[in-house]
């Protein structure tokens, strides 16, 4: 297992220069002193130590835990996460609110940031899998399904992917690949990764194995057509294998839903996590008097999309802090009713009186998933998913529903998953039923606003939300990139 060690330096500039992408002068990341680029006096790459670079690149997707950037892109712009300004609190120069409201630019720094880093995080994997780097077969098989995790969601959000040989000097423009021509690198990445990649091990929680290879060519054949412009039943029968191999590895569905996420869990659901902490996760939530920030909240809509006896739902802890969907009055580990910092009652609404701005301190449902209580207070701790097996069986139920085969009906699999979630089974499901039920079994997980782009409902209105530009179903390029790299193009719209 790799775990993650930060060490400052300046090198994530230099790859960003060399990557002929965005550079932004703000939130500079820590990067690695592992990471300089080893080159001869004639500029020849002469390889990486791939031990030093593998440990990097697990540390380049562990920076998607945090609240901005990657995380922002993918549920802030959704109709799943809003983040509300109160008073002076969260309002950062519209930063969280042009995200929900649809109306980032190019030059949008979460868009800068994200781009920036999913790139670089490629071109270090460009240097490990090197033959000159030497790398043994099992390095050169996590660095490729490393990079192939990163092109995909440059390739998802972007629809454009850079692409620099580690031989190429900073006078050569990266080439650029289309949607299509991502895709098919992508997946010949995983396919050659696949037989030196460890089997998928339901204990094997922060390593690239053969389970996450098969889930991450699941989503992307799932999305197919969304990112080639076409798919067939067969495509959604290879969902129906991928997510099947995923299955023979030992990995099912837990009924103990928030346990899933809490530490020294006997996980047999998360397929691939992230070694990080969780406080991204928990303090943005949470009231100042709860120990948050106070910023995130869920739309009411998400809320009353559960039913009451949905153990995902959560429910209320009058010993401290709860646990799921909180709302209500909050109290303190002794019971007692907490108040603002004003010295109302702590009351969670799930309303939004005066829209995105001017909220009190109050307002917004507050979806908390990742965190357990030690002595009333809210503790980080546990691990973040990335791939979940519950995930994985949504997409086979979806991809039967979209003409795949199989040996078993996509109602068998949603009333399972439903009635070990404490619901009540339905028997008969339509497509709309499955992103609903996605919504209520993955929220604050990193993907609705890839179930939305694909189920057509990401450029409609929701609470907050008036914008229906279709071009927005893409992220612009960084205008600061476009400028950088004339084998861009911007996207349409922007």
């Amino acid at each position: 297992m790799y775990k993650l060690i930060v060490k400052n330096t300046i090198q994530a500039v230099i790859a960003t220069l060399l990557l002929g992408v965005g550079v932004s002068c703000t939130d500079l990341e820590p990067n690695y002193d592992d990471s300089t680029l080893a080159e001869s006096s004639d500029g020849t790459f002469e390889g990486v130590d791939p031990t030093n670079f593998l440990e990097s690149a697990y540390n380049d997707i562990e920076n998607m835990i945090h609240q901005s950037n990657d995380y922002a892109l993918h549920e802030v712009t959704s109709d799943e996460l809003v983040v509300l300004t109160r008073g002076a609190d969260w309002g950062d120069n519209g930063v969280w609110r042009t995200l929900h409201q649809h109306n980032w630019s190019t030059t949008h720094q979460y868009v800068l940031d994200t781009w920036n880093r999913r790139n670089s995080a490629v071109y270090k994997c460009n240097q490990i899998i090197a033959p000159v780097s030497g790398a043994d077969a099992s390095q050169l098989a996590q660095a490729k399904l490393l990079r192939a995790i990163n092109m995909f969601y440059v390739m998802d959000l972007y629809g454009q992917v850079p692409f620099r040989d580690v031989n190429d000097g900073i006078d050569v423009d990266p080439l650029v690949m289309t949607r299509a021509e991502a895709f098919d690198f992508i997946e010949k990445d995983i396919m050659e990764a696949m037989p030196d990649l460890d089997a998928g091990s339901t204990g094997n929680l922060f390593t690239v194995t053969k389970a996450a290879a098969n889930f991450l060519l699941a989503k992307m054949y799932l999305n197919k057509e969304v990112y080639t412009g076409s798919a067939d039943a067969s495509d959604f029968t290879k969902v129906v294998e991928f997510v099947d191999a995923i299955t023979a590895d030992g990995y099912a569905l837990d009924a103990d839903y928030f346990g899933i996420f809490l530490p020294g869990h006997a996980n047999k659901e998360i397929i691939l996590g992230l070694d990080q902490w969780l406080g991204f996760r928990v303090f943005h939530i949470l009231h100042p008097n709860q120990g948050g920030w106070n910023g995130f909240a869920t739309l009411a809509e998400v809320y009353d999309s559960f039913d009451a006896n949905d153990i995902r739902l959560g429910e209320a802890n009058l010993n401290g802090i709860g646990t799921g969907m909180l709302i209500g009055q909050q109290y303190d580990a002794d019971g007692t009713k907490l108040t603002d910092r004003g010295g109302n009652d702590l009351v969670f609404t799930k309303d939004f009186p005066t829209g995105i701005s001017g909220n009190n301190e109050r307002t917004g449902v507050r979806p908390h998933k990742y965190t357990h209580s030690v002595d009333g207070k809210a503790t980080p701790g546990g691990t973040y998913t990335l791939f979940r097996y519950a995930d994985a069986v949504l997409m086979k139920a979806e991809a039967i529903m979209r003409g795949g085969t199989s040996t078993v009906t996509a109602e068998s699999i949603i009333d399972n998953l439903r009635t070990l979630r404490g619901v009540s089974a339905k028997g008969t499901y339509t497509l709309d039923d499955i992103l609903d039920e996605r919504l209520r079994e993955i929220w604050t997980e990193g993907w609705r606003r890839n179930d939305q782009v694909r189920f057509g409902t990401f450029a409609e209105t929701w609470d907050m939300k008036d914008v229906t530009d279709e071009h927005r179903v893409l992220f612009p390029i960084p205008a600061s990139a476009v400028a950088t790299n004339p084998n861009l193009t911007q996207n349409s719209g922007y």
